[in-house]
Order: C-alpha cells, then sequence, then structure tokens
C-alpha cells in the first residue's frame, strides 16, 4: 500500500515582518531628524533612492495592469446585463471617490506649511502647449513607451494593445496569459524592492524631519488623519445612502455582518485576503451566486474606492509640502489618468506608490521625488485602503443584485437580524472550493491591495 507523500508546508508569510520594520524605520527616522536634524538631512539620498526603485517599476506596473484591467472587462462584458451594471457603478463610484479625496485635499491641504523647497514655485517658462503635450503622448515605437519613461505613453500603448487583444477574442488568450505571467514576474520584483522600503522610509523621514522639526510630524499626522475621515465619509455617507435608498439595507448591519472579514483584513493589510468569505456571505444574504461570480472578481480589480482617495490625497499631499501645489486644472487631468491607472491594479505592496509616483510623472515631474514623504506613511493607510475596498466591493454587490433583480431582500433582512446566521463550517481551509466558485477565487492575480 503506497501513502500518499506529504503536502508542501505553506510558505511562511512574512510581510507582517516588513510592516514591523517600516514603524521602526519612521520611528528611527523621527528620533534621528529631531535629535541630529543635520544627521537626518544628510540621509535624505536613502529616500530619493527608494524613489527612483519606485519609479523604475511604473511603466511595467501600468502596462500590465491597464491590458489585463481591460482583459477583465472582457470577461464581464459577456455576462451582459450583469457585467454592464457592474462596470457601469464601478467607474462612477471610482469617480466619485477620487473626486472626494481632491476636495477633501483642497479643503484640509495636509501638506502646506512643511516648505521643503524654501517657497520655490516651479517652472512653467517652457511649458508646452496643448498640441505639443498631445503629439507628446505617442511614443516613438510601439515598446519604447516601455522603456522611456513616458507614463502617459505607456498607458496609450497599454490601452491600444488590451483592446488589440480584446477583438482578437480566443485568438489573444495566449497573449493575455502571457501579459499575465509577466505581471508576476514585475510584481515579484516590486516585492523585493519593497524589503528596502524601511531603509527608503529610515531617510525619508529623518531629512524631512531635521529640515523642518515638528512641522513635519504635524503635517504626515494631518494626512493620514484626514485620510480616514474622509474614508468614513465615503463608507457611512455615500455608500450608506446609497445603500439605503436601493436596497433598504442598514449599513451598520451589513458592515456588522461582515465583522470578521473586517478582522481578517486588519490583520493581513489585504483585502483579498477575505475575498472567499465575501462571496460565501453575499450568496447567504440572498445575491444569487451568478451576480456574485461577477461583480465581487471584477469589483477586485475596479472598484478601489479606498485606493482612489489615496491616490488624489496622496498628490496634493505631496504637492503643498514642496510648495508647489497643483492647480485646478493638474487636478483634473490627474483624476482622468488615476481613473485609467487604478483599474485592473489588484496589486500587491508598493504598488499604490508606483501608481501615485506615475501620476505625479505624466503631469509634474517635479513632484515625484516628494513620493518619499509617503513612504513612511504608506503603510499606515494600507488598513484604511483596504477595508473601505471591501466594504465598497460588498455595497456593490448588494446594489447590483437590486438592480438586476436578484436579490433577496427578504432573505437579508433574515440574515442581517441574527435569525439565519453564516455557518462558518463552509469556510474551512481543507474544503474544496464548489465548481462554480473555484475559477472566481482563482482568477484573481495578487494578494495585496494598492
Amino acid at each position: 500500500m503506497s501513502i500518499d507523500p506529504q503536502p508542501p508546508a505553506a510558505r511562511r508569510d512574512r510581510t507582517g515582518y516588513l510592516y514591523l520594520a517600516v514603524i521602526v524605520a519612521v520611528l528611527a527616522g523621527i528620533l534621528v531628524g529631531l535629535v541630529a536634524p543635520g544627521v537626518g538631512e544628510s540621509l535624505k539620498p536613502l529616500g530619493t533612492g527608494f524613489v527612483n526603485l519606485i519609479k523604475m517599476m511604473i511603466s511595467p506596473i501600468i502596462f500590465c495592469t491597464i491590458v489585463l484591467g481591460i482583459g477583465s472587462v472582457r470577461q464581464a462584458a459577456k455576462v451582459g446585463k450583469v457585467g454592464g451594471l457592474a462596470l457601469g457603478y464601478f467607474l462612477i463610484m471610482s469617480t466619485v471617490a477620487l473626486a472626494i479625496g481632491l476636495v477633501v485635499g483642497n479643503i484640509l491641504h495636509p501638506g502646506s506649511g512643511l516648505d521643503l523647497q524654501g517657497g520655490k514655485a516651479p517652472d512653467t517658462s517652457g511649458s508646452e502647449g496643448t498640441v505639443d503635450f498631445l503629439l507628446g503622448i505617442i511614443p516613438t515605437t510601439l515598446f519604447s513607451a516601455l522603456t522611456n519613461s513616458q507614463v502617459l505613453q505607456t498607458l496609450l500603448v497599454a490601452l491600444l494593445v488590451g483592446f488589440a487583444i480584446q477583438a482578437m477574442g480566443q485568438t489573444g488568450e495566449p497573449i493575455l496569459r502571457a501579459v499575465g505571467f509577466l505581471q508576476r514576474l514585475v510584481f515579484r520584483v516590486l516585492a523585493m524592492v519593497m524589503w528596502v522600503a524601511p531603509i527608503g522610509a529610515f531617510g525619508a523621514i529623518a531629512a524631512v524631519v531635521g529640515e523642518t522639526g515638528w512641522k513635519a510630524l504635524a503635517g504626515l499626522l494631518q494626512i493620514m488623519l484626514g485620510f480616514y475621515l474622509t474614508c468614513a465619509i465615503f463608507v457611512f455617507l455615500v455608500l450608506g445612502l446609497l445603500l439605503k435608498l436601493v436596497t433598504g439595507l442598514n449599513i451598520f448591519s451589513v458592515l456588522r455582518y461582515l465583522g470578521r472579514e473586517f478582522l481578517l483584513i486588519l490583520s493581513t493589510s489585504s483585502s483579498e485576503s477575505a475575498l472567499p468569505r465575501l462571496i460565501a456571505k453575499m450568496e447567504h444574504v440572498g445575491v444569487s451566486r451568478t451576480v456574485v461570480g461577477i461583480t465581487v472578481p471584477t469589483g477586485y480589480s475596479f472598484n478601489l474606492d479606498g485606493t482612489a482617495i489615496y491616490l488624489t490625497m496622496a498628490s496634493i499631499f505631496v504637492a503643498d509640502a514642496l510648495n508647489k501645489p497643483l492647480a485646478v486644472s493638474e487636478q483634473i487631468g490627474l483624476l482622468l489618468f488615476m481613473i485609467i491607472a487604478s483599474k485592473g491594479a489588484a496589486g500587491v505592496t508598493g504598488a499604490g506608490l508606483a501608481t501615485l509616483a506615475g501620476g505625479l510623472q505624466s503631469h509634474r515631474p517635479d513632484l515625484v521625488d516628494g513620493v518619499g514623504l509617503i513612504v513612511g506613511i504608506d503603510r499606515f493607510m494600507s488598513e484604511a485602503r483596504a477595508l473601505t475596498n471591501f466594504a465598497g466591493n460588498a455595497v456593490a454587490t448588494l446594489l447590483v443584485g437590486k438592480w438586476s433583480g436578484e436579490f433577496d431582500k427578504d432573505r437579508a433582512d433574515l440574515v442581517l437580524r441574527g435569525d439565519d446566521p453564516f455557518d462558518e463550517a463552509t469556510m474551512l481551509d481543507d474544503e474544496p472550493a464548489t465548481e462554480e466558485r473555484e475559477p472566481v477565487v482563482a482568477a484573481q492575480r495578487t494578494s495585496e491591495p494598492i
């Protein structure tokens, strides 16, 4: 009788150590900046070097995520009404989230007063006209955009390639799979880069605290608290009001029903860690399996509300901290860029920084180095991003179910009252996935929200 070999042990997730290392590095950087300001300022190249590594990843990340994002649109479009409702809702709500981030950022001006550039105004003497700007988006060759750090050119090429693969139908599937493998390679490299994030955070925080003292700490605390407040406003007011008007459900009841998932996200800083549970719980609460199977996976790539708020508020913070504020036209252009660039980026650790750097690179290259200011506090905001993304996808599933006529309100009331509790036994790790659910979970490409 043959003995079945033991299954390979699961690889231990060590990203928690990275999180702790960043926290220690930030605290050490603050201490150095306050005790020895001159030494702190001399450490600025450490932060600059890390930002340069992030800039190196901008073009491949944008290319892969946009191409695969368009592929996800094609998959969702196959299902007709439900996919169309989901995609339309995701586009509108992501735009709303970006706009809210811009409004709150302009009200708070969290980076104002740091004056890290001594009041220098951006040089606009050589600004190009609209025609030159539009012509500059067209790259010399199809692949040159991936090597010359021109973000808008990369975006154009990614859109063209994505729609071309879409038009090829089944013939384009091997190319889409190849881009998927390329994305895995790019994200693996990015994961390696992120292991030096503590060094970059230490240098960046030490330099800014050494240069401005306690004002830097006040500015960093303001952007974090402002971001948390904005996420709360979006979830409880915007999503809560929409959920009540459309389905009649209370947002607090839904969030309480998903309490275990929120705790799981807090412990992992990843909304995708709760994806299988969200699928099961949305089916249990009364949304049809078809709607859940389409809306949840697509939302994890296209409905990143917390990330959208983060991108816009962080951009304004960097601009104000460098005393080079963004004009209204630049903010609108940045918003439009973020709407496109954030799509398809289910993301990994550091992808948010890369997308932020890409947006600034495309509109105000003189602000890119300021991304180093965000490195130290990015991880402190990752939980709020993940929780907001997760709440947004849960609400989206309920709304799409209602709009498509595949939502049982009576069952939802029963479940949310606690009369029909969710059976945790269905989520045991050793239970095989159902035939319908398996491809939904496998479709996810990454593990950490941006």
